[in-house]
């Protein structure tokens, strides 16, 4: 029973999206017959989340939607792109990417919705985008039709690393000082 934080660890590494420590709590008490507390399977995985803090460690234990992820350390994602980048043959085109971006800023949102902003047709790219996961059908609108909302997905968040829509940065944060027209007048 000494050894319960490598058994989270590996719960952990297996798990292809974030874990939430009520799927760790229910897969300890599943296998070893007894109950574990919220603040137990926390006080593990603080434990685990400062041993991975060492420099020897390239990888960390972070927390990302609503749940836990080894993911690479800051320092190492370059290299890591790089090798991201060599094997990615399926990426996702401009248009799909400007669709995800549209549906994660105005979720929930119709497909005529997006279209409206982008301005043509999104079926393609919609598809795709539910074919990765990366949205997920929301619901169905009260308008005429009622057309189907889309929202992200879990995946999304995994992806990008965020435990909540509030976290994308903002519009602002998108706007270049150095691009204006005209002289500044102070």
């Amino acid at each position: 029973m000494e050894d319960i934080e490598q058994y989270i660890q590996a719960l952990v590494f297996v798990s292809e999206q974030s874990i939430r420590t009520e799927e760790i709590i229910y897969c300890l008490q599943a296998a070893f017959g007894q109950d574990f507390t919220e603040d137990e399977v926390n006080t593990y995985l603080q434990n685990i989340t400062q041993r991975y803090q060492d420099k020897n460690f390239a990888i960390e234990l972070v927390k990302t939607n609503n749940g836990y992820q080894f993911l690479t350390k800051k320092a190492y994602h370059q290299v890591v792109s790089l090798l991201q980048q060599q094997r990615s043959k399926k990426k996702l085109s401009q248009a799909a990417l400007e669709t995800l971006a549209i549906i994660a800023y105005k979720q929930p949102v119709t497909k005529p919705d997006v279209e409206q902003i982008r301005g043509v047709n999104c079926d393609y790219s919609i598809q795709k985008l539910l074919e990765k996961e990366l949205i997920a059908i929301v619901g169905k609108s009260e308008a005429i039709g009622k057309p189907i909302l889309y929202g992200t997905s879990s995946v999304f968040m995994d992806y990008f690393g965020i435990n909540s829509i509030n976290e994308l940065p903002q519009i602002k944060d998108f706007t270049d000082s150095a691009i204006s027209i005209g002289e500044q007048t102070e």
